[in-house]
Protein backbone atom coordinates (compact mmCIF):
# COMPACT_ATOMS: atom_id res chain seq x y z
CA UNK A 1 0.00 0.00 0.00
CA UNK A 2 1.29 3.55 -0.98
CA UNK A 3 1.78 5.94 1.80
CA UNK A 4 1.68 9.83 1.29
CA UNK A 5 4.14 11.97 2.91
CA UNK A 6 1.61 13.54 4.52
CA UNK A 7 0.62 10.22 6.48
CA UNK A 8 4.30 9.55 7.20
CA UNK A 9 4.90 13.01 8.01
CA UNK A 10 1.85 13.15 10.34
CA UNK A 11 3.08 9.22 11.77
CA UNK A 12 6.02 10.68 13.13
CA UNK A 13 4.53 13.74 14.70
CA UNK A 14 1.98 11.33 16.37
CA UNK A 15 4.55 9.03 17.48
CA UNK A 16 5.61 12.28 19.49
CA UNK A 17 3.81 13.64 22.70
CA UNK A 18 5.41 16.77 22.68
CA UNK A 19 5.07 17.24 19.34
CA UNK A 20 1.78 16.64 19.46
CA UNK A 21 1.21 19.22 22.23
CA UNK A 22 2.92 21.41 19.58
CA UNK A 23 0.32 21.06 16.91
CA UNK A 24 -2.11 21.88 19.42
CA UNK A 25 -1.07 24.89 20.64
CA UNK A 26 -0.42 26.43 17.53
CA UNK A 27 -3.66 25.36 16.79
CA UNK A 28 -4.96 27.32 19.96
CA UNK A 29 -2.72 30.18 19.24
CA UNK A 30 -4.55 30.65 15.39
CA UNK A 31 -7.79 31.42 17.35
CA UNK A 32 -6.40 33.44 20.16
CA UNK A 33 -3.03 35.18 18.70
CA UNK A 34 -2.68 34.79 15.06
CA UNK A 35 0.88 36.37 14.86
CA UNK A 36 1.81 34.03 17.26
CA UNK A 37 0.81 31.50 15.40
CA UNK A 38 2.94 32.36 12.46
CA UNK A 39 5.62 32.75 15.42
CA UNK A 40 5.93 29.58 16.55
CA UNK A 41 5.03 27.38 12.96
CA UNK A 42 8.47 29.39 11.74
CA UNK A 43 10.19 28.31 14.78
CA UNK A 44 9.28 24.44 14.17
CA UNK A 45 9.59 24.65 10.15
CA UNK A 46 12.97 25.67 10.80
CA UNK A 47 14.18 23.23 13.54
CA UNK A 48 15.38 19.82 12.34
CA UNK A 49 13.70 16.57 13.46
CA UNK A 50 14.82 14.39 14.75
CA UNK A 51 16.97 16.82 17.08
CA UNK A 52 20.40 17.04 16.40
CA UNK A 53 21.30 15.73 19.81
CA UNK A 54 20.73 12.84 18.79
CA UNK A 55 23.75 12.42 16.69
CA UNK A 56 26.31 14.66 17.77
CA UNK A 57 28.34 11.23 19.26
CA UNK A 58 28.68 9.18 15.79
CA UNK A 59 30.59 6.40 16.60
CA UNK A 60 30.78 5.13 12.82
CA UNK A 61 33.37 8.24 12.28
CA UNK A 62 35.16 7.76 15.50
CA UNK A 63 38.66 7.82 13.10
CA UNK A 64 37.73 10.85 11.54
CA UNK A 65 39.33 13.62 12.08
CA UNK A 66 36.72 16.67 13.17
CA UNK A 67 37.11 19.94 12.24
CA UNK A 68 34.60 22.41 13.23
CA UNK A 69 34.03 25.97 11.00
CA UNK A 70 32.46 29.25 11.94
CA UNK A 71 29.21 29.88 10.10
CA UNK A 72 26.69 32.82 9.85
CA UNK A 73 25.31 32.36 13.46
CA UNK A 74 26.19 28.73 13.61
CA UNK A 75 28.69 26.44 12.06
CA UNK A 76 29.98 23.68 10.20
CA UNK A 77 31.47 20.29 11.29
CA UNK A 78 33.64 18.59 8.73
CA UNK A 79 35.32 15.28 8.71
CA UNK A 80 38.48 14.54 7.31
CA UNK A 81 38.87 10.69 6.17
CA UNK A 82 41.60 8.63 7.66
CA UNK A 83 44.61 8.55 6.09
CA UNK A 84 44.04 7.51 2.30
CA UNK A 85 43.56 8.56 -1.14
CA UNK A 86 44.57 12.56 -1.59
CA UNK A 87 42.83 12.84 -4.50
CA UNK A 88 40.17 15.52 -5.28
CA UNK A 89 37.56 16.39 -2.64
CA UNK A 90 33.95 15.24 -2.87
CA UNK A 91 31.64 16.73 -0.84
CA UNK A 92 28.66 14.54 0.93
CA UNK A 93 25.71 16.58 2.38
CA UNK A 94 23.14 14.75 4.47
CA UNK A 95 19.66 15.72 4.33
CA UNK A 96 16.90 17.48 6.53
CA UNK A 97 16.81 16.05 10.27
CA UNK A 98 20.14 13.85 8.87
CA UNK A 99 23.71 13.70 9.80
CA UNK A 100 27.15 13.57 8.51
CA UNK A 101 27.44 9.79 9.44
CA UNK A 102 24.60 9.07 7.05
CA UNK A 103 26.72 9.22 3.89
CA UNK A 104 29.54 7.11 5.28
CA UNK A 105 28.72 4.16 2.49
CA UNK A 106 28.88 6.60 -0.29
CA UNK A 107 32.37 7.62 1.08
CA UNK A 108 33.94 4.67 1.28
CA UNK A 109 32.60 3.61 -2.52
CA UNK A 110 34.47 7.01 -3.35
CA UNK A 111 37.77 6.08 -1.22
CA UNK A 112 38.16 3.37 -3.11
CA UNK A 113 38.26 5.08 -6.28
CA UNK A 114 41.14 7.37 -5.61
CA UNK A 115 38.71 10.50 -4.29
CA UNK A 116 38.74 11.59 -0.79
CA UNK A 117 35.25 12.12 0.69
CA UNK A 118 34.56 15.19 2.75
CA UNK A 119 31.94 14.69 5.40
CA UNK A 120 29.84 17.49 6.82
CA UNK A 121 27.35 18.18 9.66
CA UNK A 122 25.29 21.38 8.55
CA UNK A 123 24.18 23.97 10.77
CA UNK A 124 21.46 22.78 13.08
CA UNK A 125 22.58 19.29 12.17
CA UNK A 126 24.91 16.42 14.44
CA UNK A 127 27.88 17.91 15.91
CA UNK A 128 27.27 21.46 14.44
CA UNK A 129 25.58 24.64 16.26
CA UNK A 130 22.48 26.32 15.39
CA UNK A 131 19.07 25.43 16.71
CA UNK A 132 17.33 26.17 13.34
CA UNK A 133 18.29 26.50 9.75
CA UNK A 134 16.33 26.52 6.33
CA UNK A 135 16.77 25.36 2.53
CA UNK A 136 18.62 28.80 2.02
CA UNK A 137 20.71 28.59 4.90
CA UNK A 138 21.90 25.07 3.26
CA UNK A 139 22.73 26.38 0.04
CA UNK A 140 24.74 29.44 1.13
CA UNK A 141 26.67 26.65 3.33
CA UNK A 142 27.64 24.96 0.06
CA UNK A 143 28.67 27.69 -1.40
CA UNK A 144 31.04 28.80 1.67
CA UNK A 145 32.65 25.15 2.15
CA UNK A 146 33.55 25.31 -1.95
CA UNK A 147 35.07 28.94 -1.96
CA UNK A 148 36.95 27.98 1.53
CA UNK A 149 38.06 24.71 0.11
CA UNK A 150 39.43 26.07 -3.08
CA UNK A 151 41.24 29.04 -1.33
CA UNK A 152 43.24 26.85 0.65
CA UNK A 153 44.38 24.70 -2.32
CA UNK A 154 41.89 22.05 -2.64
CA UNK A 155 40.89 20.88 -5.67
CA UNK A 156 36.73 19.95 -5.23
CA UNK A 157 35.65 17.76 -7.57
CA UNK A 158 32.23 17.82 -7.12
CA UNK A 159 28.96 17.12 -4.19
CA UNK A 160 26.60 15.11 -3.64
CA UNK A 161 23.51 15.89 -1.44
CA UNK A 162 20.57 14.08 -0.34
CA UNK A 163 17.19 15.43 -0.35
CA UNK A 164 16.43 18.96 1.01
CA UNK A 165 20.62 19.46 0.54
CA UNK A 166 20.36 17.98 -2.95
CA UNK A 167 17.56 20.68 -3.63
CA UNK A 168 20.21 23.83 -1.94
CA UNK A 169 22.65 22.23 -4.35
CA UNK A 170 20.56 22.49 -7.51
CA UNK A 171 20.39 25.91 -6.68
CA UNK A 172 23.83 26.73 -6.08
CA UNK A 173 24.87 24.68 -9.04
CA UNK A 174 22.96 27.19 -11.22
CA UNK A 175 24.42 30.09 -9.28
CA UNK A 176 27.24 28.66 -11.32
CA UNK A 177 28.79 26.70 -8.18
CA UNK A 178 32.89 26.17 -9.79
CA UNK A 179 33.03 21.90 -9.42
CA UNK A 180 32.98 19.47 -12.02
CA UNK A 181 30.29 17.53 -11.92
CA UNK A 182 26.76 17.21 -9.17
CA UNK A 183 24.79 14.10 -7.79
CA UNK A 184 20.96 14.80 -6.55
CA UNK A 185 19.96 12.08 -4.07
CA UNK A 186 16.03 11.91 -3.47
CA UNK A 187 15.62 15.35 -3.98
CA UNK A 188 12.25 17.46 -3.70
CA UNK A 189 11.37 19.75 -6.07
CA UNK A 190 9.51 22.34 -4.27
CA UNK A 191 9.96 24.28 -0.97
CA UNK A 192 6.59 25.76 -1.33
CA UNK A 193 4.97 22.38 -1.84
CA UNK A 194 6.32 21.33 1.49
CA UNK A 195 5.25 24.57 3.09
CA UNK A 196 1.86 22.99 2.18
CA UNK A 197 2.85 19.55 3.64
CA UNK A 198 3.63 21.42 6.80
CA UNK A 199 0.42 22.94 7.21
CA UNK A 200 -1.45 19.83 7.04
CA UNK A 201 0.20 17.99 9.16
CA UNK A 202 0.09 20.39 12.02
CA UNK A 203 -3.22 21.41 11.10
CA UNK A 204 -2.66 25.09 10.00
CA UNK A 205 -4.96 27.84 8.03
CA UNK A 206 -3.77 28.80 4.76
CA UNK A 207 -3.19 32.16 6.94
CA UNK A 208 -0.99 30.95 8.90
CA UNK A 209 0.84 29.23 6.07
CA UNK A 210 1.09 32.00 4.01
CA UNK A 211 2.73 34.22 7.09
CA UNK A 212 5.06 31.53 8.03
CA UNK A 213 5.93 31.36 3.31
CA UNK A 214 6.31 35.36 3.98
CA UNK A 215 8.12 34.96 7.03
CA UNK A 216 10.75 32.92 5.79
CA UNK A 217 11.34 34.72 2.06
CA UNK A 218 11.37 38.32 3.66
CA UNK A 219 14.08 36.68 6.35
CA UNK A 220 16.01 35.19 3.60
CA UNK A 221 15.64 37.58 0.62
CA UNK A 222 14.43 34.80 -1.97
CA UNK A 223 11.22 33.35 -2.91
CA UNK A 224 10.35 29.89 -2.34
CA UNK A 225 10.14 29.12 -6.38
CA UNK A 226 13.42 30.25 -7.13
CA UNK A 227 14.92 26.80 -5.95
CA UNK A 228 12.06 24.91 -7.82
CA UNK A 229 13.69 22.43 -11.15
CA UNK A 230 12.07 24.96 -13.84
CA UNK A 231 13.76 28.00 -12.57
CA UNK A 232 16.90 26.57 -11.77
CA UNK A 233 17.30 23.60 -13.39
CA UNK A 234 18.37 25.53 -17.19
CA UNK A 235 21.39 27.03 -15.53
CA UNK A 236 23.09 24.32 -14.17
CA UNK A 237 26.03 23.57 -16.90
CA UNK A 238 27.49 20.26 -14.25
CA UNK A 239 27.03 17.21 -15.47
CA UNK A 240 24.35 15.94 -12.83
CA UNK A 241 23.39 12.76 -12.01
CA UNK A 242 19.90 12.05 -9.99
CA UNK A 243 18.77 8.83 -8.07
CA UNK A 244 15.49 8.05 -6.52
CA UNK A 245 13.44 5.49 -5.31
CA UNK A 246 10.11 5.17 -6.54
CA UNK A 247 8.83 4.11 -3.42
CA UNK A 248 10.18 7.13 -1.44
CA UNK A 249 7.70 8.08 1.08
CA UNK A 250 9.19 11.69 1.45
CA UNK A 251 9.90 13.26 -1.71
CA UNK A 252 7.63 11.98 -4.53
CA UNK A 253 9.87 9.99 -7.43
CA UNK A 254 8.15 12.71 -9.89
CA UNK A 255 10.49 15.68 -7.88
CA UNK A 256 13.78 13.43 -9.97
CA UNK A 257 12.02 13.69 -13.07
CA UNK A 258 11.26 17.10 -12.90
CA UNK A 259 15.02 17.75 -12.33
CA UNK A 260 15.70 15.59 -14.79
CA UNK A 261 13.81 17.43 -17.43
CA UNK A 262 15.01 20.29 -16.39
CA UNK A 263 18.68 19.67 -16.29
CA UNK A 264 20.09 19.58 -19.81
CA UNK A 265 22.22 16.47 -19.80
CA UNK A 266 20.85 14.76 -16.88
CA UNK A 267 20.67 11.18 -15.86
CA UNK A 268 18.30 9.76 -13.62
CA UNK A 269 19.04 6.28 -12.42
CA UNK A 270 15.48 4.63 -10.68
CA UNK A 271 15.50 2.28 -7.56
CA UNK A 272 12.76 0.29 -5.97
CA UNK A 273 12.43 -0.65 -2.59
CA UNK A 274 15.24 1.34 -0.93
CA UNK A 275 13.41 4.00 0.25
CA UNK A 276 14.38 7.71 1.11
CA UNK A 277 17.26 6.71 2.81
CA UNK A 278 18.06 3.46 2.70
CA UNK A 279 19.18 4.70 -1.05
CA UNK A 280 22.55 6.03 0.55
CA UNK A 281 23.25 2.44 1.93
CA UNK A 282 22.98 0.73 -1.20
CA UNK A 283 26.48 -0.72 -2.91
CA UNK A 284 24.91 -0.08 -6.47
CA UNK A 285 23.50 3.33 -5.66
CA UNK A 286 26.91 4.03 -4.40
CA UNK A 287 29.07 2.87 -6.91
CA UNK A 288 26.92 4.62 -9.50
CA UNK A 289 27.44 7.83 -7.87
CA UNK A 290 31.55 6.70 -7.62
CA UNK A 291 31.71 6.22 -10.91
CA UNK A 292 30.02 9.97 -12.16
CA UNK A 293 32.00 11.68 -8.90
CA UNK A 294 35.46 9.93 -11.16
CA UNK A 295 34.23 11.18 -14.70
Amino acid sequence: MNTSPQQTASAYYDANPGTRWLRWALGLSERVWPALAVRGALRLFGTPLPPKWLYRRQPALGSWRAETWAFEDASLTLYQPPPGPHGPLVLLLHGWGGHAAQMLPLAEALAQRGLRPLLVDLPAHGRSQGRTSNLPQFARAIEYLTARLQQQGHEVRGVVAHSLAANALAYAAARGLPVARIALLAPPASPYEYTRLFAKVFGLSERTRAGLQQRVEAREGILMRQFEPAAVGPRVASPTLIVHDREDRINRFADAEAYRDAIRGARLIETSGLGHTRLLRDAAVSAAVAGHMQG
